[in-house]
């Protein structure tokens, strides 16, 4: 009982993360219907029932008896809207790698600690799907900031999830810069090897050290060293 209710709370936060960080449903949007959305978080139909009930506590979603659930229309974020403010100022490069250097290392670690077994296999998952982009010579823009909002959202730390959006900026500058550099490209794929392994060992230290030499391997061929 416990194991399931610390699963709940957990999908309750994916859930919300989908609606105040992604965007995926805005204020008086349905949800998908219970079957396929249990599908694609990979749980079961009574886990997510009892997550829809902790939004709907919480005043974020409305259930609509033979309708479906809806988020509510009079759902706000104030603290989401101040942070999404912040991606479209002009943020000095420097400065973001910077942020990045503080607070995904320490995601990194948390997730290799408290990650579940499906928020494992999305993050090994969308990890693979970037080496196969680098090697088809496709754009992995989009992959490159799922992979590393999965492991924000596994170290279930909300504000971690809410710095993503600007954290964004930070890894498209990153993945343009790399696809000129074969090294670059080379950096990234031996750094997510390595850092997938130890989430997936659960060694949160040397996950942590994993993301924080991912990093400063970006800053250092984005030649942004203070």
């Amino acid at each position: 009982m416990d194991r399931e209710k610390r699963l709940s709370d957990s999908i309750a936060d994916t859930l919300l993360s989908m609606i105040v960080v992604d965007k995926k449903f805005r204020p008086g949007d349905k949800l998908p219907n219970e079957n396929d959305l249990s599908m694609e978080l990979n749980i079961s139909r009574t886990t997510l029932r009892e997550a829809i009930r902790i939004l709907a506590a919480g005043n974020v979603v409305e259930i609509k008896r033979g309708k479906g659930t809806f988020v509510r229309e009079d759902f706000t974020d104030p603290s989401m809207e101040n942070l999404s403010n912040l991606t479209v100022a002009k943020v000095d490069a420097e400065d973001l790698y910077e942020m990045r250097l503080i607070f995904e290392p320490e995601a990194a670690y948390y997730a290799a600690k408290r990650s579940t077994e499906s928020e494992l296999k999305k993050i090994l998952s969308l990890g693979e799907k970037i080496e196969c982009c680098i090697q088809e010579g496709k754009d992995r823009t989009e992959v490159e900031q799922e992979f590393h909002k999965a492991i924000a959202r596994a170290s279930h730390n909300e504000f971690m999830n809410r710095l993503m959006p600007i954290i964004y900026k930070a890894i498209d500058k990153g993945v343009v810069l790399s696809e000129a550099k074969k090294e670059a490209v080379e950096d990234t794929i031996s750094d997510h090897r390595m850092l997938m392994n130890f989430i997936k060992d659960k060694n949160a230290e040397g996950a942590r050290y994993a993301m924080k030499i991912h990093i400063m391997h970006a800053i250092e061929q984005l030649g942004l060293e203070k």
